[in-house]
């Protein structure tokens, strides 16, 4: 049996306390790899790294604002200087924002971009230099199917991930004669926390998870299909296989993408109608 790539290799997660991220974390410690868990919050980043060494992986814990890009550059400084390299960094961290757009006020907007995209940018810039110089590493992206077709109730958010997606495939193509791999991983809904630390405008968590109509995808399922796509280097990692489907749809007629969300839209305001009138 072939040895997993990840076996031995250095890997940056951010957002790695919870989530998808603490998924991917926990799976490439049973991979071998040597995981440096960062999140806001240290100690739960310790928590993770924690229990990534006692079932006998290899793993560290740092806190990290990845809207700090001075921040970020440290960060892969001190992971260069302690193991030599740097193979993967996975931009994960990340927040959840709804409401319809002529509600969400501007600073939310802001929220949402100093998060979902500038943080992205932080770590991928960061992390493309330092890989050119060394000249390999592997930087994953994590968008969503709402940076393909977009997120009726969740402009901020979709226009956030759209420039994930954009940043990575260009960064793939610039990237791919220096040694350097870019993936953007495009799920669906992952059973996670997500919503219910999102911020909302005229809705809740409970409000937009309600007009979902598919299954969310477990975590750990959804590691490890993040990782066998970042095994392949597949430049877009999509799943499940509903999202597949829409993808494809969409890029052959932008139109269906638009009328699935504007039917989320219209869901939206006849049950905030009919709370309107129940009042």
């Amino acid at each position: 049996m072939a040895a997993s790539p990840f076996q031995k290799a250095v890997a940056v997660v951010t957002g790695g306390a919870s989530g998808l991220g603490r998924a991917l974390c926990e799976e490439m410690g049973r991979r071998g790899a040597v995981v440096v868990v960062t999140d806001l919050q240290e100690a739960a980043c310790r928590e993770v790294a924690d229990g990534i060494m006692a079932a006998g992986g290899r793993a560290s814990a740092a806190a990290l604002d990845v809207r700090d890009p001075a921040a970020f550059e440290r960060l892969l400084d001190d992971t260069i200087a302690a193991h030599g390299h740097l193979d993967y960094v996975f931009n994960n961290a990340g927040m959840a924002a709804a409401g319809e757009a002529q509600t969400i006020p501007l600073e939310l907007w802001h929220k949402v971009m100093d998060v979902n995209l500038w943080g992205v940018v932080h770590g991928a810039t960061a992390a493309y230099a330092r890989m050119v110089k060394q000249g390999s590493g592997q930087i994953v992206n994590i968008a969503s199917l709402a940076g393909i077709g977009g997120m009726a109730l969740g402009s901020p958010y979709a226009a956030s991930k759209f420039g994930v997606v954009g940043l990575s495939l260009t960064l793939r193509a610039e990237g791919a004669d220096l040694g350097v791999h870019v993936n953007v991983v495009c799920p669906a809904y992952i059973q996670t926390r997500i919503f219910e630390n999102g911020a909302y405008a005229g809705t809740s968590a409970e409000g937009v998870k309600s007009l979902i109509p598919f299954k969310f995808v477990d975590v750990d399922v959804a590691a490890r299909k993040v990782l066998r796509g970042v095994e392949r280097n597949k430049p877009m990692i999509v799943f499940p296989f509903y999202a597949k489907l829409l993808w494809w749809f969409t890029r052959l007629n932008p139109e269906i993408a638009v009328n699935v969300n504007r039917k989320t839209a219209r869901a939206f305001r006849r049950r905030q109608a009919r709370a309107n009138t129940v009042r």
